[in-house]
């Protein structure tokens, strides 16, 4: 599991990686209300993963929960971007993979935790 906690922090840091160009480029009306929600929602997920990763095992389940939380908020907005038409269905279709993929590492996670 051990290799799991550090892909799922690579992941997340490379959705914020990969999300950064198209943040830069919104337009200024929603470069700072929309894009920065996204920045740093992505921020706080990328923080908190990391911060499961080294915190003992009984503080890690509230941590990976309100990671889970933080990635449907993610969801919705990335959903939000795409209905006001700030990016394509391809691009789109990437973000919602890239969250999908990590919600469900989160949930294994979480799943792996003893005292279920």
């Amino acid at each position: 599991m051990e290799n799991t906690k550090e892909t799922l922090a690579a992941k997340a840091y490379d959705l914020l990686k990969y999300s950064l160009p198209m943040l830069e480029g919104l337009p200024r009306s929603q470069k700072f209300t929309l894009g920065d929600r996204i920045q740093n929602h992505l921020s706080d997920l990328l923080e908190m993963l990391l911060e499961a990763y080294y915190v003992p095992a009984a503080e890690k389940r509230p941590l990976l929960l309100r990671a889970n939380i933080r990635l449907e908020m993610l969801r919705y907005f990335y959903r939000l971007g795409f209905d006001r038409g700030h990016y394509n269905s391809l691009r789109y279709k990437e973000f919602a993979e890239r969250i999908d993929e990590i919600g469900r590492m989160v949930g294994g996670w979480v799943k792996s935790l003893p005292g279920r």
